[in-house]
């Protein structure tokens, strides 16, 4: 079959190659009528742009980086970074922008070829999926004037382009809601140090606690890799040395890893312990007990980030903005609110 080209569209539409070229690049020049016509034309003949020499000519790729922060088997197995990427793809197609993965098994591997995607020109801007303490990425990037919108919280830069929840304000009341619902023995599944959500939920909790005249002893908060493995030997750590009554979960995956922990130590659960989780992802509900947890609107904000950096990359005025999205607990199986 013959491949189509520009001059093949040009003829059957009537008009020059350099229109169908100025329709491609979407000219303001070219009235909507020739665009409607070159465009139906374009579809039906099945010549479809280039679009490498389209990039050339524009200097844009339409392409947007995602940033893991982490190896990309471990990540695409939670549930917050598949909500995420959901919420990222379906306003990438929408818009006609293609997103490029990037993730490493150590930060200095990730903050080298996110750099190098900019560097080099192989996406336009980065979506940053998780913020770490220090973060050396974010201070290159704002320092080279590079396009980006991170989801959740920098420690270090407080007025960059971000979305993301209350995580304080989150935990906080989550454990005055378990407090007045008679829970008093608190241990807390954490997930890793290096994540400023981390450090913002754990102060939730020790500072609702501490407001209520309760403690809770270091050694019943475990830290933990977000791997359901590494969940599952903290959460055996904590119950098999202690018997709290609730504990809570920084992240879904770790608060199925503690149920299924919980469930093999022979604890009956919410009756014996309650647990509940963070994020709320669809299949939570499906496991069994399925899992109290603090729901987070993950593919909300993976819409609202990647639909703030094509306007970043489409209006150069605008500078981006902070959007802090609502949370809420949701009840089920595996703890119960008096």
């Amino acid at each position: 079959m013959k491949k189509v080209t520009i001059k093949d569209v040009a003829k059957e539409a009537g008009v020059s190659p350099s229109t169908v070229s100025r329709v491609i690049s979407d000219s303001p020049n070219i009235s909507n009528s020739t665009k409607d016509k070159v465009r139906s034309i374009m579809k039906e003949m099945g010549y479809y742009p280039n679009a490498i020499a389209r990039s050339l000519v524009k200097q844009k790729t339409r392409s947007i980086g995602l940033v893991m922060s982490r190896p990309t088997d471990r990540a695409l197995a939670n549930p917050f970074f598949s909500g995420v990427i959901q919420g990222i793809a379906a306003v990438a197609q929408e818009k006609n922008y293609s997103i490029l993965l990037t993730a490493a098994d150590n930060y200095e591997d990730e903050y080298e070829e996110a750099l190098k995607q900019l560097k080099v020109g192989r996406v336009d801007g980065l979506v940053l999926l998780a913020s770490r303490i220090n973060d050396d990425l974010i201070k290159q990037l704002l320092e080279n004037n590079y396009p980006f919108v991170l989801i959740g919280r920098s420690e270090e830069f407080r007025s960059i382009p971000r979305v993301d929840n209350d995580n304080y304000m989150a935990a906080y009341t989550l454990v005055e809601k378990l407090i007045r619902s008679g829970y008093k023995d608190f241990s807390v599944l954490a997930g890793h140090k290096d994540y400023v959500f981390t450090g913002d939920r754990l102060k939730g909790v020790i500072d609702a606690l501490k407001a209520h005249n309760l403690n809770i002893n270091p050694d019943r908060i475990e830290f933990t890799d977000f791997s359901f493995t590494s969940a599952e030997e903290s959460a055996y750590k904590i119950l098999s040395n202690f018997n709290p009554d609730v504990l809570i979960a920084f992240d879904d995956l770790l608060g199925m890893a503690a149920v299924q922990t919980a469930e093999k130590l022979g604890f009956s659960i919410p009756e014996q312990i309650g647990i509940v989780g963070f994020n709320d992802h669809t299949l939570i509900s499906y496991f069994k007990p399925s899992l109290t947890t603090v729901k987070i609107p993950i593919v909300e904000m993976g819409q609202k980030a990647i639909s703030m950096l094509i306007k970043m990359l489409e209006d150069t005025s605008y500078k981006g903005e902070e959007k802090i999205i609502s949370t809420e607990i949701i009840e089920r199986e595996s703890l119960k609110f008096k």
